[in-house]
């Protein structure tokens, strides 16, 4: 097990090809797009919309590289509408279902046996007794503090959300660390975490958000 949290043996389940890398990768690690009205491309990250499905890596580089090399016009066949803030709107919304689904993991607290936390002192308890799943904690925050904090064993780390979006949350201004207990939403939240990171780690000055939050822990 990795710090982002991706599990090697796990299912990968159903797998589709990226158009601008030409792997072959589970859609958990993909990004869905199709053509909307008007030849307009459209992110289909729920995966529910009709059509042929258009998949690509969920990173940045790989998102540029196919608009750059007109890899969406040639898998749709025909000459798409796109927009001129693809990347950034697309960024956005991943953070937006990360942000809505911790908040429903945080709401239904039977569903995630009962437990959902934030604050440093609740954080470091849980950590420390075994029973959180996933530590959570804001890309801005202090270094120094996020790093008395360990990813748990076998668990799962997510660092590169905002303070601000983790206090939306969370209910609040602003959070710094938070964590999620084992079951109901909380692989849906790694997962959607996980499609994030590929847009911000590497692409901004979010070094602490992979780094700085204890020491790495991996399968054995």
């Amino acid at each position: 097990m990795t710090r982002g949290g991706k599990d090697k043996d796990r299912d990968s389940g159903p797998e589709r090809k990226c158009i601008a890398t030409g792997e072959v990768r589970p859609k958990a690690e993909l990004i869905r797009f199709v053509v909307g009205p008007e030849d307009q491309l459209v992110p289909d990250l729920a995966e529910k919309l009709p059509g042929r499905g258009i998949w690509v890596s969920a990173t940045r580089a790989a998102l540029e590289t196919a608009l750059k090399k007109n890899m969406f016009h040639r898998a749709a066949k025909t000459q798409l509408r796109l927009s001129e803030t693809l990347v950034s709107d697309l960024e956005q919304q991943l953070a937006r279902r990360v942000v809505d689904l911790i908040s429903l993991s945080r709401k239904s607290g039977v569903a995630i046996s009962g437990y959902e936390i934030s604050g440093y002192e609740k954080v470091k308890d849980a950590l420390s007794k075994e029973t959180a799943e996933v530590l959570l904690q804001a890309e801005d925050g202090s270094s120094r503090g996020k790093s008395k904090l360990s990813t748990p064993h076998y668990g799962h780390y997510i660092g590169w959300l905002t303070a601000d979006e983790l206090g939306m949350a969370f209910g609040r201004q602003t959070v710094i660390h938070a964590a999620l207990g084992a079951g109901g939403l909380t692989q849906r939240v790694v997962e959607e975490a996980q499609r994030l990171k590929g847009f911000r780690i590497g692409t901004s000055d979010a070094k602490t958000a992979a780094g700085a939050a204890g020491k790495e822990k991996r399968a054995k």
